[in-house]
């Protein structure tokens, strides 16, 4: 399968190594310093493309990508607000892409987890619940967007929660908060490749759900993955029918 890569950092470089050592071949690199001269007649010939680039980018490499008919697998986070355009817009051009906040199984399982904690939580109202994640210092975006599903998928379950807030853990802005609010503590640390912990605490004790990656090797093989899945479909998904399938 010929792949293009449009975000080749330390992920995409992963992505190449994981692509790679399963028999693809990567036809285009796309790294900051050549990101202004993609156009969709740089895509031809790639059979899917693969965008782990910035949340100021994504949005014009997707429609870049869906003009040249080419499948892709959105790996970038921070575009929320415009999901629910590009999936109508993949939609109504049958386009095809799909698109995870991460890739990892692990981290999916951690989702499913979360989802059925949440669930036996809600009636354990001595219980507080609160999310930590920690990523390398150079992360753009802030919270995470595997926070960000963890928070939303507990706003479903737990009742007394209304709305997720994201705060420095330095500071004691927690002390402030109202009761109906589920904090998201996002630190930026060295090199640290992701950890994700949800924490149930009561006077009495604490339950905590954590995931810890050790490497990117799971992120970008998922991804790989993924592409492959993606090839020879039209319309607009995520790693819930991608793992169903």
């Amino acid at each position: 399968m010929k792949i293009a890569l449009i975000g080749f950092g330390k992920m995409g470089k992963e992505l190449e190594k994981s692509a790679l050592s399963r028999g693809h071949e990567i036809i285009l690199k796309v790294n900051t310093g050549n990101s202004a001269s993609l156009s969709p007649d740089k895509l031809y010939g790639a059979e899917v493309a693969i965008e782990f680039s910035t949340p100021g980018t994504v949005i014009n490499n997707i429609k870049m990508c869906f003009t040249a008919g080419v499948p892709v697998v959105v790996g970038t986070t921070g575009w929320y607000n415009e999901i629910a355009d590009i999936k109508t817009l993949c939609n109504n051009g049958n386009h095809s892409l799909i698109y995870a906040s991460n890739f990892s199984i692990g981290v999916n399982i951690l989702f499913e987890l979360n989802r059925m904690m949440a669930n036996i939580m809600n009636s354990q109202r001595k219980y507080d619940v609160s999310i930590e994640e920690i990523h390398h210092s150079h992360k753009l975006d802030s919270p995470s967007g595997t926070a960000i599903v963890l928070a939303n998928d507990i706003l479903t379950s737990i009742e007394r929660k209304e709305r997720w807030i994201d705060i420095d853990p330095d500071t004691n802005e927690e002390n402030h908060q109202h009761p109906g609010d589920l904090t998201i503590h996002s630190m930026r640390l060295g090199e640290v490749v992701g950890t994700h912990i949800v924490k149930y605490k009561s006077k009495a004790d604490k339950l905590e759900l954590r995931h810890e990656a050790y490497n990117r090797e799971g992120f970008a093989e998922g991804a790989v993955i993924a592409a492959e899945w993606i090839k020879d479909k039209k319309g607009f998904y995520t790693m819930k029918e991608f793992l169903k399938a």
